[in-house]
């Protein structure tokens, strides 16, 4: 573990291989089940990504707590030393419908402190991965931080019901911003933004929905927040807000 670079490609390799996994799965007929609702999906895509990822895990690094969305992992309590969360597929829903706009992630904590995240965005065949101490890199090269810009400069990833309700005052928000986008994986919207395509993302999230995505949106001087500007919980649901500084100082400023 302590040669990050060789781990970063380790970690890659995985993803590789899930991706494979993925895709001979596609044009199958799928096991699906619903969780909380009929909107929160679970397949049998989700299950098997996510044992796998965890035997990896396990084979890299024994010691390792393991907090996975689908539960298969461990009951973890505290972010005490090497902590690892994952999504095994990020936009179920978007992969069971649309068989597109869905991603894999993992992160790995040391101590509370973001290590290594990687987004896969998997129909795309791009890997966004890196850390405070690698930099952010796909397969093109390394990402530069994207541009400052302001809320009403850009575009801005919403969650729909969200929206919908106008929690936070998200529909004045929306009429600010130069638009809104709803994609329905966090995944994918937590790219929008380190790519500089969109200036922010607002939903609520569980910690396997964010926990990458905060590590390299930090690595790029973006803000990852709750949405009323407090640090989110790494154990915990968060309404959360990724944006550049000035969007982030803009939404603050009209929510309060």
């Amino acid at each position: 573990m302590e040669n990050l670079r060789q781990t970063d490609q380790v970690i890659r390799g995985w993803l590789k291989e899930i991706r494979k996994d993925v895709l001979g799965e596609l044009h199958d007929p799928l096991s699906v089940a619903e969780k909380s609702s009929r909107k929160d999906l679970v397949t049998n895509v989700d299950k098997a990504n996510e044992k796998k990822i965890i035997k990896y895990i396990r084979e890299l690094d024994p010691e390792a707590k393991i907090l996975g969305e689908e539960g298969q992992g461990d009951r973890v309590t505290d972010m005490q030393g090497h902590v690892w969360i994952i999504d095994p597929l990020d936009g179920t829903l978007n992969f069971v419908k649309q068989r597109d706009n869905f991603a894999v992630m993992i992160a790995l904590y040391i101590d509370g402190t973001g290590v290594l995240g990687y987004i896969m965005d998997v129909m795309r065949d791009i890997i966004y991965g890196g850390g405070p101490q690698l930099g952010v890199f796909n397969q093109s090269g390394q990402l530069p931080k994207p541009a400052n810009i302001s809320l009403k400069d850009g575009l801005l990833g919403v969650s729909g019901p969200m929206l919908i309700h106008d929690k936070y005052h998200l529909q004045a928000i929306d009429e600010a911003s130069s638009g809104v986008r709803i994609i329905g994986s966090a995944g994918i919207e937590f790219i929008q933004v380190l790519t500089g395509k969109q200036n922010g993302y607002i939903s609520h999230l569980m910690p396997w929905d964010f926990a990458a995505g905060k590590i390299l949106a930090e690595t790029l001087d973006l803000s990852v927040t709750k949405v009323d500007g407090t640090p989110v919980d790494m154990l915990s649901s968060n309404d959360v807000l990724v944006s550049t500084r000035d969007t982030h100082k803009d939404i603050l400023n009209m929510i309060r």
